[in-house]
């Protein structure tokens, strides 16, 4: 009977060493996703998602967001959970697989018209406020956006979601 549990303890023993393993091997993963600078600009990857007092799944949800793509910024980063900002500058806490790295913007103030080049030119489409567009590229001064299958140009006071010196280089 003394050999039985002790083939039964070096059984429990292994196996609790394959989880171990298998939780450090997640955590490194973990580690690695936080290694992106913070703040930085994402967008939601859900059309549901709950916004949290803290960060996890027993805290109170304050929001639910029901807007895939919208811009968000993430401002703190804790275990796969992040902390973000959205444009009205409310606060809390999402599970980090709800957020996406393709960036987006939202059309801020009043209606605004997107053009050919970056300093103007003929007028593409005209883009309310709210609207969410897809992110192309920035320079100084002007953002390149894609809605709905219209492609121009802004200026980048007119948008949420970007850093004021912040260049991208897209398409």
């Amino acid at each position: 009977m003394f050999r039985l549990d002790r083939r039964r303890w070096r059984v429990s023993f292994l196996t609790a060493l394959a989880v171990l393993a298998v939780q450090i091997a997640t955590f490194q993963a973990k580690a690695e996703e936080t290694k992106l600078p913070v703040p930085r600009f994402v967008s939601l990857d859900s059309n549901l998602v709950n916004l949290r007092a803290g960060p996890g799944k027993e805290y109170p949800i304050l929001w639910v967001y029901q807007r895939k793509g919208l811009p968000v910024e993430i401002i703190q980063e804790f275990d796969t959970w992040r902390r973000i900002r959205d444009r009205d500058g409310t606060i809390g806490w999402v599970q980090g697989n709800l957020l996406s790295g393709k960036r987006t913007v939202q059309i801020i103030g009043e209606q605004h018209a997107i053009t050919r080049d970056p300093h103007g030119g003929a007028t593409v489409a005209y883009l309310d406020p709210g609207v969410v567009a897809r992110l192309l590229k920035c320079d100084d001064s002007a953002c390149r956006v894609e809605v709905q299958g219209y492609d121009g140009w802004l200026p980048r006071s007119d948008v949420w979601g970007t850093y004021d010196d912040e260049k991208l280089q897209g398409e």
